[in-house]
């Protein structure tokens, strides 16, 4: 759910423009990387193998290519085929920067956040989650732990498990709402679980009374998305300059929400139902100090971002797979009926329900094996380090990729085959399946985003199977090319 970083939309992207506006781009982004960016020395006996590519932009313009056409593993794949399967080396857009590959990598990163790695983001991120220009990612370290206790503690087990009637209640109104008009019809699936996502997140986690808006919203926050993987070029047309005037939009909008909320806290004193925003505003730091209210709106935004992308992606792929698998469908169907029989008539799911839905999550983390919504993660070398004999020096990036293990075939036995079985029993090898991190980062959404993908999927294979409506519609990067048009038959129809 928050791993979200500069993996989630097609890396360094820009909206489709004219040859000439795109060539301008490129000399622009040249020109900002020779006259903006820091360089740190990349000689040394230790350095790990790879090359860096042209002067100031390296291998940049290789990866941009690959990433437009939807084929970044395979920038990642030849060089580990080329230098090293656990690390190598190269210059993408004015940084050195090493990759980490593989499960000792992933091992060695978890165990060493906060000592050796840090991590970091890059310019877009800044500028489009920080109100206050002079704030970075890297200047904001006790604020950061302050907000992730508070997140955690939302997204604690016990916390949790007296959300899921409410999941369900929402889920329900969301198929009734969204999809059973357009029975015998098409739905496009990424677009309408972007609203189901964004709506659950308002209601449960931030406790806005007007969810139904803010679902509306939806094209908004998958702009913001779309701009923390961009070039920082604020130019009309680009994807970062669509992608500031998003961040704006929402974060006034929280900025109302919030003030509202303030003004009620002072007149009503603690809330009887708690939600992040009222807890942000009655938490002090060190200092005693309160957030503003212009603190808190980035804080709200990012949390809603996170949850809103990687979640709409890992359910928009489970919808994939059982469209293309009937087996696989058939086998999801009969467990969520098996659950269903055992309700009386408008029950709502409950915690123990979530945990008879082993073959269905298994289905997901085969889907997230295959496409992870989350493709790659930056951090930064805080000192100098040395792994598999390299030498890492300080204020180098590092990029660590989540898929370079998910598709390996020695971890996964034909990897291109979608076998949800792989999940049974004791699972995959540890630190090779990582599509919510590992350590003490691992990501605090995980069972909130397995919850929401269950009871949601519960909800719309009871009433519909379907197929997809293009059926070589292409992935680009990791979103189906038109969002995912599927065709819905509703089961007391259906001739199969």
């Amino acid at each position: 759910m928050l791993y979200y970083s500069s993996t989630d939309m097609d890396l360094f992207s820009l909206s489709p423009l004219p040859s000439l506006l795109l060539w301008t781009t490129l000399t622009l982004i040249f020109l900002f990387s020779f006259f903006t960016l820091h360089k740190p020395k990349s000689s040394g006996p230790n350095r790990p193998p790879g090359k860096t590519g042209w002067p100031i932009i390296g291998e940049s313009i290789q990866y941009l290519i690959l990433s437009r056409k939807g084929r970044q593993e395979e920038f990642i794949s030849k060089r580990r085929n080329k230098y090293s399967s656990e690390i190598f080396c190269t210059s993408l857009f004015g940084h050195d920067m090493v990759f980490f590959c593989g499960p000792a990598a992933n091992k060695f990163l978890f165990a060493n956040e906060g000592k050796l790695v840090g991590t970091w983001w890059p310019n877009t991120f800044d500028k489009l989650f920080f109100s206050d220009p002079s704030v970075t990612s890297s200047s904001i370290t006790a604020k950061a732990k302050l907000s992730r206790d508070l997140i955690s503690g939302f997204l604690k087990m016990n916390v949790l498990q007296n959300y899921v009637p409410t999941m369900d209640r929402v889920a329900r109104e969301h198929v009734e709402k969204e999809w059973e008009p357009k029975a015998g019809g098409e739905v496009v699936v990424h677009q309408a679980v972007k609203k189901l996502t964004v709506d659950l997140a308002c209601q449960l986690l931030v406790g806005i009374e007007d969810p139904e808006h803010w679902a509306e919203l939806a094209d908004r926050f998958a702009g913001v998305f779309a701009g923390i993987a961009s070039m920082p070029i604020d130019f009309p047309g680009t994807t970062f300059n669509k992608a500031i005037k998003d961040a704006r939009f929402l974060r006034k909008e929280l900025g109302v929400i919030i003030r509202e909320r303030k003004t009620r806290l002072e007149k009503e004193g603690i809330p009887t139902v708690p939600d992040l925003v009222s807890s942000f505003l009655l938490t002090t730091d060190e200092h005693g100090k309160f957030m503003t209210v212009e603190d808190i709106a980035d804080k709200i935004m990012g949390l809603l971002i996170a949850g809103f992308e990687t979640t709409s992606v890992a359910l928009t792929f489970t919808i994939k797979y059982l469209a293309e698998l009937p087996h696989v469908y058939q086998e999801v169907f009969k467990e969520m009926m098996e659950i269903a029989k055992e309700k009386t008539p408008g029950e709502l799911l409950n915690w123990g329900d979530i945990q008879k839905m082993r073959y269905t999550w298994n289905v997901t983390c085969e889907a997230m094996r295959l496409t992870p919504p989350a493709q790659i993660l930056f951090k930064e070398a805080l000192t100098d380090f040395t792994f598999d004999g390299y030498t890492i020096p300080k204020g180098w990036k590092v990029c660590w990729s989540f898929h370079s293990t998910h598709i390996d075939p020695e971890y996964f036995p034909n990897p291109e085959v979608f076998d949800p079985t792989r999940f049974e029993g004791k699972g995959p090898e540890p630190y090779t399946y990582v599509p919510f991190g590992g350590g003490q980062r691992m990501c605090p959404g995980k069972e909130y985003v397995r919850m929401e993908i269950l009871v949601f999927i519960y909800n719309l294979v009871q009433k519909f199977h379907w197929k997809k409506c293009t059926p070589n519609e292409r992935i680009i990067f990791k979103s189906p090319e038109h969002g995912l048009p599927i065709c819905l038959t509703p089961h007391e129809t259906s001739s199969s």
